[in-house]
């Protein structure tokens, strides 16, 4: 399976494709989609995705991110438990905006979890991109710890980890992982504005 899932698909910008990359385009659109509309099964099909973006991730020598994924998972199966039952009263927690508490909490983490994870990759391992890989995986994290409690402004952290997602992935020749983040982002508009709504309704 996993020899199959390695195997180029297609060419795309005149690099190969795996299968793990093609699948992992079609299952982040739709996790994506069903995260902006608040649909619980965004959670089990993000795990599926993360699997799969493991795989590519590993391949392409991007560490940090092939790492991040097996935290992905973790968090995947947190966010499906917490939006079943992690609200008031063991209900889905309503989307809010983040508190200046939790803003401060997610600076901290981010600059420890940056700092960490740059050293880590540039002295330990062979990444090529120490800094913007530390970088996405912290804004990543911090995002995807937002959305699991359904904190509006995570979308602000995705937009921000999606612009340097792009040039990255475009550097590395992840040519059509590059124009999912494309699409990303523009989810990630969609889904700041549907959350707001709902901050608002």
């Amino acid at each position: 399976m996993i020899d199959w899932l390695n195997s180029i698909a297609l060419t795309a910008f005149g690099a190969g494709t795996t299968w793990a990359e093609v699948l992992g385009f079609a299952t982040g659109l739709l996790n994506v989609g069903l995260l902006v509309r608040r649909h619980i099964l965004n959670w089990p099909l993000g795990i599926l995705n993360v699997l799969l973006l493991m795989l590519v991730f590993g391949t392409a020598g991007l560490y940090a991110d092939m790492g991040l994924q097996v935290v992905y998972v973790i968090l995947g199966f947190y966010g499906w438990w917490a939006w079943l039952h992690g609200g008031v009263d063991r209900t889905s927690p309503v989307v809010r905006a983040t508190t200046r508490v939790e803003w401060l909490g997610l600076a901290a983490a981010g600059v420890l979890l940056t700092g960490g994870l740059w050293l880590f990759l540039d002295r330990l391992t062979g990444s090529t991109v120490p800094l913007a890989d530390a970088l996405t995986t912290a804004l990543s994290l911090l995002a995807t710890y937002g959305q699991t409690r359904k904190l509006l402004e995570s979308w602000w952290l995705w937009i921000a980890a999606d612009l340097i997602y792009i040039p990255l992935y475009g550097y590395k020749g992840l040519w059509l992982t590059a124009i999912l983040y494309v699409v990303f982002l523009t989810l990630c508009v969609l889904g700041l504005r549907s959350w707001r709504r709902a901050v608002t309704a």
